[in-house]
């Protein structure tokens, strides 16, 4: 089964879009925020892209 990117279902500070993408990737969601607020300037676009168009991960 291949894992597909989507928003966090549990791991949501705001949309889930970081907890998604550490799942994704099976790293911690706090390296993800870190890493995004470090990149401040871009992220936030790109944040805002993927809260747009990521899928909700179905709760279990």
């Amino acid at each position: 089964m291949s894992q597909k990117l989507a928003r966090s279902s549990t791991d949501r500070a705001l949309y889930g879009v970081c907890g998604g993408i550490a799942e994704y990737l099976g790293i911690s969601s706090f390296i993800v925020r870190v890493i995004f607020f470090l990149t401040a300037t871009v992220s936030v676009w790109v944040y805002i892209f993927l809260n747009w168009f990521l899928e909700d991960k179905p709760s279990l």
